[in-house]
């Protein structure tokens, strides 16, 4: 792509990240041929969000409520939800949530986004993982960002279901469960 004006650049911009809304600045820059600060000005001028905000309202726009849990008790940020079908949601890694000799992500933080994210695809009011057999394919290092995809592979009656999550990172899966969860009543009990 040539290199264009500020203006054919801002109408151009403003076209693709409507087909492209997961798009960073970095991408854009490269796409562009701009620094990642013209392409945040190029943003602010014309009030277009950052891709954290552009995501959340996509994601609030086309996806259902998640039903068996809080929004907010997703561990990740939830970019789609279709019940009782599929889920994805990304996850930043930072530096707290690493080891500090080897700067590998601590396993607990991968496993809490496919658990959650297996849960929040259920439709129902109450789900509760039962079984999971998971394997972690390679480490995570800090800075990477994980995409977790959940499938609801199987159900089982009315109380059971498998749901299958696959994470990647750089386009690598970095991890695969395969979880059991059971549908509860608000009592406590298996429905």
């Amino acid at each position: 792509m040539p290199v264009l004006g500020k203006e054919s650049r801002r109408d151009e911009l403003s076209s693709y990240l409507k087909a492209n809304p997961f798009l960073t600045d970095d991408d854009l820059a490269r796409r562009f041929r701009v620094s990642i600060q013209t392409i945040r000005l190029d943003r602010a001028v014309m009030g277009i969000p950052d891709v954290r905000e552009r995501t959340r309202r996509v994601a609030e726009d086309h996806f259902d409520p998640v039903r068996s849990m809080g929004s907010g008790e997703i561990v990740g940020r939830l970019i789609d939800l279709k019940l009782g079908s599929m889920a994805m949601s990304l996850l930043e890694t930072h530096d707290d949530m690493v080891f500090e000799r080897t700067r590998v992500v601590r396993s607990h933080f991968i496993f809490a986004q496919a658990d959650s994210l297996a849960l929040a695809v259920i439709d129902a009011e109450v789900a509760v993982t039962g079984l999971v057999n998971v394997k972690f394919k390679r480490p995570v290092t800090v800075g990477e960002e994980l995409l977790a995809r959940a499938e609801v592979l199987q159900r089982k009656g009315e109380d059971k279901y498998v749901v299958l999550v696959e994470t990647e990172a750089e386009g690598q899966k970095v991890f695969r469960g395969k979880f059991v969860v059971f549908v509860i009543d608000k009592g406590g009990r298996e429905s």
